[in-house]
């Protein structure tokens, strides 16, 4: 009865489906104590341990590092590599690492100084009074990651389980063959384990935390019941011996009845588990403050004079560790890392310890029997019997096999522990574990694949989407300017014509000054042109006699001397006078004008400013020419001339008749150009302008006509007379022409220089006389101009101011004639 009631007391436990019972071959190691090994020549310590993405370097070759000192950096899933001791960084490189396809990744290689010194450490004394965040990154920053064959950083699974954990399971199974690790450090170090599950159940704040341990490993529990004495807080579970109850699901199932769901995690039904070795190596990250740079190492195997247990530094090569257990390998040897159903061979003995090796197997040939050929597979189900996650292991090989990566996926292959039972089982002895984590291998190549090529769409849309939204947002502002540019053009046009407008108002002058302006400066431009040429006749002719005597080329510099002031001065004044009209053509009644365009008045000051150019032009030819025929024509002392060459009197007698022709046109253009400017100008009386009296236009017609006649005559005057004066001087001889008596052709080239100054003056008169002009307002308040009209044998009046017009024009057409015909002749 009592043994009843006891059996009541016991915690419930359930079972899985399948497993296996191998032989167990324990007993080879876990009767010695646990040991240190003497250090290596060299540390090889690869800087990726554990599942995740390897840390960033932090040394460089020839640094000097102490123990525990951080070799890396990482954060999340990035685990830093720590110094296993002090030593000298010889060189970062790749080399191969524990890894069944032998491939090399970058390791650090460390050549120990002997000393074997210790970093400074920060230890905490009550880990109840820090914070959770702090311990757990104290747990990262320690490097510790899941000791029992995972790999998985312990703090980001810490972080992952900070809400919603129950139950927190300590694995203590170590199921698998030949393994003893966790079963010496248990024995050894009972007191330290169960102080890292306390901190493990304090940072999780779980209900209850379970260990669960085989009943094969009695020295183990007897160790973990003593240390645990009378607390409540842990729970030891003994469980039965059966392989792989190690694994995750299975003791979650044996301890808890409840399953994983697939493809989840056991945070989800508020699990969590760690191994023995994990909780070891927390409490010296935070009690001591010790970063992981140890782990226990099963030796053992028939090829192993001393198996047992040892503490491993990482980075201790694999034949370190064999060398001082007495290795003998045999012929063919084989040398295992892990157990015999989950362990992978190792390609050579230089491959280093890492974080997640727990066991080296160096079996002897009996162990590992004799090696069977690989046959068909007879569909005998024994593998789908043992499978403990109740799989098809024959519908995945032959999946696995083809490459059907889908239907692989529709078997769950994700599932597989890779514990190998179903490879012990095999008849055939089908390596049904290889081809499954080839398979596993090839679809996480594919996904890691998917998740890029879906990862590069994602932001090719995300791009795509941005450029809409940038071209939408342009096309809107867009829009939105065209709206404002429209809404506000018209007041911008019209303030910017408002703004020019006061422009041109602000430097144009008055109307009254802009119509008087033109007028006024051809006037003075044209008075002081004539002034500067009676100056320079003045000083040509109040010379000394020397120079009348003189050399004639200094009489022509003198000559173009005076030429030039008399233009200077002609636009100084051009310049600087206003640009005003005729000021003898304003109106007398100031009250009667009427207002004048300002564009008119632009008009005809550009006219005005024209003319007066030409008369300062023909003013300085008419100067010009007789300050040169000055020195020539004295012909008082004959004695004192030089004998002229009658070639170059010819010259000088032909380049007379042009200037004389050319001071006609002058006149012309000078008489014709004013008569237009002052019937434009003619700002008088409104009714002054229009045609209510002819008699007026009909004065003003009779004076231009009088005067283009005059300025014809003078110029077949000055034509003629050169000619006349040759035939006059020589009557005698026929032969006169000739180079004979030089002093008559000198004579008469200047009689010909002085008919062409007097035309030139004549021209200068009939240019400035129509200026004087007053607008009468009557024909009887001018009599002189009526008598004079009659006496010219014109009309006096006229009452058609057209025919006024006409008969003016034909006037200078007739005069121009009459100078064509002289110059032909």
């Amino acid at each position: 009865m009592r043994n009843l009631f006891n059996f009541f007391k016991k915690e419930p436990l359930w079972d899985f489906a399948g497993g296996i019972h191998p032989p167990e071959m324990k007993t080879q190691s876990n009767g010695t104590p646990l040991r240190q090994l003497p250090l290596p020549a060299q540390f090889i310590i690869p800087i990726k341990q554990h599942i995740g993405h390897e840390g960033e370097l932090l040394v460089s070759p020839g640094d000097k590092v102490l123990r525990g000192e951080p070799l890396t950096f990482g954060r999340g899933r990035m685990l830093p590599v720590h110094a296993p001791t002090s030593g000298i960084v010889e060189g970062i490189g790749p080399h191969m690492t524990a890894h069944p396809s032998a491939l090399a990744e970058m390791c650090i290689f460390l050549r120990p100084d002997g000393e074997d010194r210790w970093c400074e450490r920060h230890p905490v004394a009550d880990y109840r009074q820090s914070e959770r965040s702090e311990i757990v990154s104290r747990i990262h920053q320690a490097g510790v990651a899941g000791l029992g064959g995972a790999g998985f950083p312990t703090a980001t699974k810490l972080k992952g389980g900070l809400h919603g954990v129950k139950t927190l399971i300590i694995n203590a199974a170590e199921c698998e063959p030949y393994i003893t690790a966790d079963d010496r450090l248990m024995q050894d170090c009972a007191a330290e384990v169960l102080e890292g599950c306390r901190i493990l159940a304090w940072v999780l704040q779980s209900e209850q935390v379970l260990i669960g341990i085989e009943d094969n490993k009695p020295e183990a529990i007897a160790a973990l019941k003593k240390a645990l004495g009378k607390a409540t807080d842990l729970q030891i579970r003994v469980i039965p011996t059966k392989y792989p109850s190690g694994g995750a699901k299975q003791l979650t199932k044996i301890l808890t009845g409840r399953e994983v769901p697939h493809g989840g995690r056991s945070t989800d039904i508020g699990v969590l588990m760690q191994n023995v070795g994990t909780a070891y190596a927390v409490k010296r990250a935070v009690i001591n403050g010790e970063a992981l740079t140890e782990r226990v190492v099963t030796l053992t195997g028939g090829s192993v004079g001393k198996p047992g247990n040892v503490w491993g530094r990482l980075g201790t090569p694999i034949s370190h560790l064999l060398h001082n257990a007495d290795f003998s390998p045999a012929s063919g040897q084989m040398v295992v890392m892990g157990g015999p159903l989950m362990g992978f061979t190792l390609p050579t003995l230089d491959v280093p310890v890492v974080k997640i090796t727990n066991c080296i197997l160096a079996p002897s040939a009996s162990e590992m029997g004799n090696e069977e050929e690989e046959k068909s597979c007879i569909r005998c189900s024994a593998c789908a019997d043992v499978c403990p996650a109740a799989l098809l292991p024959q519908q995945l090989y032959w999946y696995s096999r083809g490459g059907d990566h889908d239907k692989a996926r529709e078997h769950n292959i994700s599932d597989c522990i890779e514990c190998g039972a179903c490879a012990y089982v095999c008849p055939s002895n089908i390596p049904l574990v290889q081809y499954y984590r080839r398979e596993k291998a090839e679809i996480r190549a594919i996904d890691l694949e998917a998740e890029r090529t879906a990862q590069a769409k994602a932001r090719f849309e995300a791009r795509q989407e941005r450029l809409e939204r940038e071209k939408l947002a342009r096309e809107a502002r867009h829009q939105q300017a065209k709206r404002s540019t429209s809404d506000g053009e018209n007041g911008q046009v019209a303030a910017a014509l408002a703004r020019v407008k006061a422009k041109k108002q602000a430097e144009s002058p008055t109307d009254e000054t802009a119509a008087e302006n033109p007028v006024q400066t051809a006037q003075r431009s044209a008075r002081h042109a004539q002034a500067m040429a009676h100056e320079a006749e003045r000083q040509s002719e109040t010379e000394p006699a020397t120079r009348q005597t003189g050399d004639p080329r200094k009489a022509a510099v003198e000559a173009a001397i005076a030429r030039a002031r008399a233009k200077k001065a002609s636009q100084d004044q051009h310049e600087s006078a206003p640009q005003q009209e005729n000021s003898e053509v304003k109106p007398a009644a100031p009250e009667a004008e009427a207002p004048v365009d300002p564009r008119k008045a632009a008009v005809e000051a550009a006219i005005g400013r024209a003319k007066a150019k030409k008369a300062a032009q023909a003013a300085e030819q008419a100067e010009a020419e007789p300050q040169q025929a000055t020195p020539e024509v004295k012909p008082a002392e004959p004695e004192a001339e030089a004998p002229t060459d009658p070639r170059k009197a010819a010259v000088a007698a032909a380049i007379a008749r042009a200037k004389a022709k050319k001071a006609a046109q002058a006149a012309e253009q000078a008489e014709a150009e004013p008569q237009q400017a002052n019937s434009e100008v003619k700002p008088a009386e409104p009714e002054a302008e229009a045609p209510a009296d002819p008699r007026k236009a009909a004065v003003a017609a009779a004076i231009a006509r009088a005067k283009a006649k005059k300025a014809a005559q003078a110029a077949e005057q000055a034509e003629a007379e050169p000619q006349q004066a040759t035939s006059e001087v020589k009557p005698a001889e026929p032969d006169a022409e000739a180079p004979a008596d030089p002093r008559k052709a000198a004579v008469a080239a200047a009689i010909a220089r002085a008919k062409a100054k007097k035309a030139a003056q004549a021209a200068e008169q009939a240019e400035a006389e129509p200026q004087q002009v007053e607008p009468a307002g009557s024909a009887e308040q001018h009599p002189e101009a009526a008598t004079k009209n009659d006496s010219d044998g014109s009309p006096a009046a006229s009452d058609d101011p057209r025919k006024a017009a006409v008969a003016a024009a034909i006037a200078r057409v007739k005069a121009r004639k009459a100078q064509h015909s002289t110059q032909e002749d």
